[in-house]
């Protein structure tokens, strides 16, 4: 990846924070206790994720992973509780003060815009709403996820066997029964959230339906 496309990415990033900075101010407090589509955590638990994201360097992640055992999922839980506030107010607060920051952990630049977006709709959806995101970018994403391994926070394995066809976009991915549907919709089905039936069609819709 140039530079260029770095700066394209980060870009990207920033503006997605910004926009997901207006979307919770004003909340209610019983909206920020929303369960989000994370498992376990709610709205101000994956707003104190990001933050954790935001602010987590390549040394700090060894750090962090060192610190939790190699656990992943006790290292993210360990973030939560260093980033959430009492008052999701306050939380939302030290979000807005990180929003241009480029601290990344290790990994493609890609896993920035996995974060931002999929995070995003982690909590958008639960709420009733959902985000505007750069297709171009969305669609980097799709591609990352549909090769990457669980572990590295990919969906390779399911969407294995089957080709993905955003309806919003040019190409596809994958070889297969058919998936179709908006490259968000195919995005977050491959990062194992739960959709609405309707947001995929095609022969392979419910093979990936139920793995997700």
């Amino acid at each position: 990846m140039g530079v260029t496309d770095r700066v394209a990415v980060w870009r990207a990033v920033h503006e997605e924070r910004r926009r997901l900075i207006r979307d919770l101010t004003g909340l209610a407090p019983d909206q920020w206790r929303t369960p989000s589509l994370c498992p376990g955590w709610s709205v101000h638990d994956v707003l104190a994720h990001l933050i954790d994201a935001a602010t987590t360097t390549r040394l700090g992640f060894a750090r962090q992973l060192l610190a939790a055992r190699f656990d992943f999922d006790r290292a993210n839980e360990h973030g939560v509780l260093r980033h959430r506030a009492d008052d999701p107010a306050a939380t939302l607060e030290a979000f807005g003060a990180v929003v241009d920051r480029t601290d990344t952990p290790p990994g493609p630049l890609a896993t920035r815009l996995v974060e931002a977006f999929v995070h995003g709709e982690d909590v958008r959806r639960p709420l009733g709403t959902t985000g505007d995101y750069p297709r171009e970018h969305v669609m980097t994403a799709l591609a990352y996820v549909a090769r990457t391994s669980p572990g590295f926070g990919g969906g390779r394995e399911r969407v294995h066997g089957l080709r993905l066809s955003p309806v919003d976009a040019d190409g596809h991915l994958g070889d297969g029964p058919e998936v179709r549907g908006t490259a968000l919709a195919l995005l977050l089905a491959a990062s194992g959230r739960p959709l609405d039936e309707h947001e995929l069609t095609g022969p392979g819709a419910q093979i990936l339906l139920a793995r997700a």
